[in-house]
């Protein structure tokens, strides 16, 4: 019989991750449920895009499982995480160069099942809630690295998602673009209905927009809780905020 959960939302139970002897995650656990925005923070090498990768179907787990709604999900296809309302960015974003902005949002709604026209019309719809109507039809090669940032977020909004994985979406942006990105991350729970986790290394934007944190070390859970239980450990400080508080004095000295 198939394992089962009695737990609601996305659901990682003991995730084991091994490459050839490597263990990227150890026996890792972790809940995002509706309506939540949870961070998942570490050092490099601490297996956040790993588990993001388990989470969507693009990594096969060495051990445990995945469930949504306590329905296994293990071994599912990315497309089925995606039909099941499981979408998400990536690190190096993954535009389609040689198409033009709206048309790499309607690739995402045609993906979730909407024929051209209802595509078009949702693909317009979150690039002007995104703040990028202007760009519509300029080639996704010429967008700064900030922008190809925002259209891979849009695209992912654009597949109507219950759940919304977004692996260092700040990477490369200014501080305003920052505080932008972190006001609209808060009002994805309110216009998109949909669960956000987020992957980041600028702590501002961590603790500015998550209910909940999820501190990974090594592949394993150090530590889950508010931004103020987060911030005041002094096991997080010395294994994690620490350290990039060292590197900083380290670079100006």
């Amino acid at each position: 019989m198939a394992p089962v959960s009695d737990r609601g939302g996305l659901q990682a139970v003991e995730i084991s991750v091994r490459f050839e002897g490597l263990m990227a995650i150890n026996e890792l656990s972790v809940t995002l449920g509706d309506g939540e925005i949870l961070g998942l923070i570490g050092p490099n090498g601490a297996g956040k895009t790993t588990l993001v990768n388990v989470l969507t179907g693009f990594q096969a787990p060495t051990t445990g499982h995945i469930f949504l709604d306590g329905q296994r999900m293990t071994g599912s296809t990315p497309e089925a995480f995606a039909r099941a309302g499981i979408s998400r960015t990536f690190q190096n974003v993954r535009l389609f160069t040689d198409m033009s902005v709206i048309e790499n949002l309607q690739v995402g709604a045609i993906n979730k099942g909407l024929n051209r026209r209802a595509a078009q019309l949702r693909a317009a719809e979150v690039l002007d809630w995104i703040g990028m109507a202007h760009k519509a039809d300029a080639g996704a090669d010429s967008l700064a690295y900030s922008e190809k940032r925002l259209v891979g977020i849009a695209r992912g909004l654009t597949m109507s998602p219950r759940y919304l994985l977004l692996d260092e979406p700040a990477a490369g942006m200014n501080e305003t673009e920052c505080e932008d990105l972190m006001a609209r991350i808060a009002a994805m729970l309110r216009e998109f209905n949909c669960g956000v986790l987020v992957i980041e290394h600028n702590m501002r934007v961590i603790m500015g927009v998550c209910q909940k944190i999820h501190v990974n070390s090594s592949g394993a859970t150090i530590s889950e809780g508010s931004s103020e239980d987060i911030q005041s450990s002094q096991k997080i400080i010395g294994a994690y905020l620490g350290e990039k508080r060292n590197r900083k004095r380290r670079r100006r000295s």
